[in-house]
């Protein structure tokens, strides 16, 4: 090796062997971290160049592994491939597997002799917040209410674990004969890593799968939970035993004791102490910086400990994630200071340099070796999903489910891939073995991922062919609504709304009130019945919704007999919340679906606030919703209770109008509220379509055909121009409580054609978005109306 390629002073091989070699270094105090910059003279001593400054190295290194992550990330991103491997595939370019001359000459420059060290160091830095993060984020207290299914699917991985350890013994002297004596004794850790999984990894493949708070996506977050918690004390004690065992009792003891005793003195203090914290911050208020950096210094601190103690530096940081309450502020606070810059800036970089330590070649090792570990891990991987697949079926669950599950139970990610590497450097295995288990790990994540991809979509059991809406709703049978509300600003709002359906004895009102909250600070997502206070896998004791509990129960006891209300909290990414409404409507066979709108006005008209995330989530239920679905655009009228309402109806034709039509029909049998119901037709407008003639039956009940309403009125206006519909609308918008429209979504009409194209609300439709529009003056709060979306079959 040129010394030009090198960091050091000098550098002497002390011993070299087949997998690791021992240099003796010198260097150069004090050491030169800096270049002395491209215009130097570094012929007539002018200092180091440029490409022996570590921290020049360094920064080159680093924008060198990033564009080739980025490069490979955009090629494979479409095929469904986990981000790690665009880092892992950096490394193989960048490391020992590919052998080029012309590109090693190239690979020595970029990474010379001493500077892989430093790269390893600070990027280590981001894995071990990267896990300090995890299990900041992970709800351990869940494991005690966990379901069967879930303990069941845990469990089961001790049978792959245990048939890899008869397979070992009964065939050790073949085993032993084939691959020879030191490659035999990693067979355990082959069978026993494929059998279990990690948490943190099985969240990031659910998170990028966007099926976190889907039904298999708790499931196999609670088993992975299970496996990872009792894997991890397992692993941490064995660790201990096995290296202590040759020195002696004394060391046992301490090592093994000083780990437990860690262990709880970071549970019985460390834990308190944040509660405390936690206690002493005010509501909606971030946790004061101080605490931020305490935390960070106390994982240095224990992930030292933990080197005493004969454990890997992350380890501290796994036990002191345990020990933060997870959720806001406090852990909630630690993952937005430290994601962004050890997830998705140092992670990438430690993947790609663990990669760039081994040969992936396997066309160069012991041809035994590589047909028995990869023979070993297929059998144990087939033996977990089978089980998998088969205690699924014993619990009634669909075989895709059962298939996915399955698969996502055995993927493998960033903490396995790296924790093959990290033997690797304890010596306790070598570069064959090591590489044979990383090459397995970087296929079972790609084919989990894709796999699962492919095979499951949270959505189609959403796609029924039941009708759900109010329209066909038989007489005198209950109508159930779903009413979702994000904020104190929604309450009264949405309780308010809820009176258009005037529930009577005989026409009774179910209401399913969903508490919507983004999930910040822990993984696994929370779904909680306040009538029998049940939780849900992951939920905390916390109750979050007393405000909308009291104001719906005080609306059940007004229409008592005529109405029942149930309250639920979901606390979810935005990203995901859709399934956990759509799934409410499901499960409660619900016909109507009501959304708070995304913005929210002052008195006086003006815009106040803008929600986006709000916007994107009532799009994705509009798009997916099994039932009918109303958006409540709250203009300022009803702040406030109140015993009657004007209504303004706005019909144009179409399904989302017809369904509208209804809703507002429901409204006038109660006899203190007046609905006015106005049909905006066309000169040229045709009566003889099928859409037509079902829009005259539907009319029929409030154009007094069948005897006439007291407190209906109806009038039809024609529109000879798109300009007469905003005059119309001003004249009108001041006069009601209410104004309900379809959004006549698909629906082409003449009149309106020509407005389709500036409307800035899409989702409300064109009427919609006029009577949202910050223009138009009046209170009055609208509900824009879309009928349920059949699929195309029916």
């Amino acid at each position: 090796m040129n010394y030009n390629h090198s960091l050091f002073k000098e550098f002497i091989v002390l011993n070299q062997s087949q997998n690791f070699n021992i240099y003796n270094v010198s260097i150069d105090l004090p050491p030169h971290i800096t270049s002395e910059g491209l215009w130097a003279d570094y012929n007539h001593g002018g200092g180091k160049s440029p490409l022996q400054s570590p921290f020049t190295i360094l920064q080159l290194q680093i924008v060198t592994i990033f564009f080739i992550t980025q490069c490979c990330h955009f090629l494979l991103k479409s095929l469904g491939v986990p981000y790690f491997i665009s880092s892992a595939l950096a490394g193989i370019l960048l490391g020992p597997t590919i052998k080029s001359d012309t590109l090693n000459k190239y690979k020595q420059l970029l990474f010379p002799f001493g500077s892989e060290d430093t790269l390893q160091l600070i990027s280590a830095f981001g894995y071990t917040f990267y896990l300090f993060l995890n299990y900041v984020q992970m709800d351990y207290s869940m494991i005690t209410r966990t379901g069967k299914r879930a303990w069941a699917i845990a469990l089961s991985s001790l049978v792959p674990i245990c048939l890899g350890f008869a397979f070992y013994v009964e065939c050790y002297p073949f085993i032993h004969k084939a691959v020879g004596e030191k490659e035999i004794n990693s067979m355990p850790t082959v069978f026993i890593s494929h059998s279990i999984c990690s948490f943190p990894v099985i969240a990031s493949l659910l998170t990028e799968l966007e099926i976190l708070n889907s039904e298999i996506g708790r499931l196999t977050l609670s088993s992975a939970l299970v496996l990872d918690i009792t894997g991890t004390a397992v692993t941490g004690i064995a660790t201990s035993m096995v290296v202590s065992s040759n020195k002696g009792l004394e060391a046992y003891i301490i090592n093994v004791g000083g780990l437990i005793a860690l262990f709880v003195i970071i549970l019985t203090i460390g834990r308190p102490l944040m509660k405390l914290v936690v206690r002493h911050t005010q509501q909606g208020r971030p946790v004061k910086k101080i605490f931020i950096y305490i935390i960070v210094f106390l994982v240095i601190i224990f992930g030292l400990m933990e080197t005493e103690l004969v454990q890997p530096f992350f380890g501290g940081a796994v036990m002191l994630g345990l020990a933060v309450p997870e959720g806001p502020p406090l852990g909630s606070e630690l993952v937005k200071q430290l994601q962004l810059f050890s997830t998705w800036f140092l992670m990438p970089l430690f993947v790609t340099s663990c990669i760039m330590k081994v040969d992936l070649d396997l066309w160069n090792m012991n041809k035994n070796l590589v047909m028995i570990i990869f023979g070993l891990i297929i059998m144990v991987t087939l033996v977990k999903i089978l089980l998998c697949v088969g205690i699924c079926q014993f619990c009634s669950m669909p075989i895709i489910d059962s298939i996915c599950i399955a698969l996502i139970l055995s993927c493998k990610g960033v903490v396995d891939i790296c924790a093959y590497i990290l033997l690797y450097d304890a010596k306790r295995y070598t570069s064959g073995e090591v590489s044979i288990m990383v090459i397995s790990g970087l296929i079972l994540a790609t084919i989990s991922k894709i796999g699962v991809k492919s095979l499951y979509d949270p959505s189609r059991k959403y796609a029924g062919y039941q009708k759900r809406n109010i329209l066909y709703l038989k007489p005198n049978t209950e109508l159930r609504v779903v009413a979702c509300v994000h904020k104190p600003c929604h309450i009264v709002p949405v309780r308010n709304s809820l009176d258009l359906f005037s529930p009577t004895p005989t026409n009774p009102l179910v209401v399913d009130v969903l508490h919507l909250m983004e999930l910040i600070g822990r993984t696994s997502p929370i779904f909680i019945s306040h009538r029998n206070q049940q939780m849900s896998v992951g939920s905390s004791h916390h109750n979050f919704s007393g405000e909308i509990i009291v104001t719906f129960s005080l609306y059940e006891h007004e229409y008592a007999g005529a109405a029942t209300v149930n309250a639920y909290t979901a606390i979810s990414p935005f990203t995901f919340m859709h399934d956990d409404i759509c799934y409410l409507a499901m499960d409660k066979v619900a016909s109507f679906i009501i959304l708070p709108f995304h913005l929210r006005w002052r008195d006086d008209g003006t815009v106040e606030s803008d929600n986006n995330n709000i916007r994107t989530l009532n799009i994705k239920v509009m798009e997916k919703a099994p039932c009918s679905i109303g958006i409540l655009v709250n203009r300022g009228s009803c702040t406030s209770i109140s015993s009657s309402y004007v209504v303004a109806m706005i019909f144009l034709g179409g399904s989302d109008d017809r369904e509208a039509l209804c809703l507002a029909k429901r409204s006038a049998k109660e006899l203190n509220n007046h609905l006015f119901v106005y049909r905006l037709v066309g000169p040229d407008s045709e009566t003889t379509n099928w859409d037509s003639m079902l829009d005259a039956e539907v009319l029929r009940g409030v154009q007094g055909t069948y005897g006439r309403l007291e407190n209906v009125t109806f009038e039809q206006i024609t529109i000879d121009d798109p300009s007469q519909i905003t005059s119309f609308l001003n004249d009108v918008v001041t006069k009601f409580d209410y104004i309900i429209v379809g959004r006549r979504h698909g629906v082409k009409s003449p009149i309106t054609s020509a407005m389709v194209n500036w409307t800035e609300f899409p989702e409300l439709g064109v009427i919609g978005d006029l009577l949202a529009s910050p223009d138009m003056e009046t209170k009055a709060s609208i509900l824009v109306v879309q009928q349920q979306q059949m699929p195309t079959k029916w």
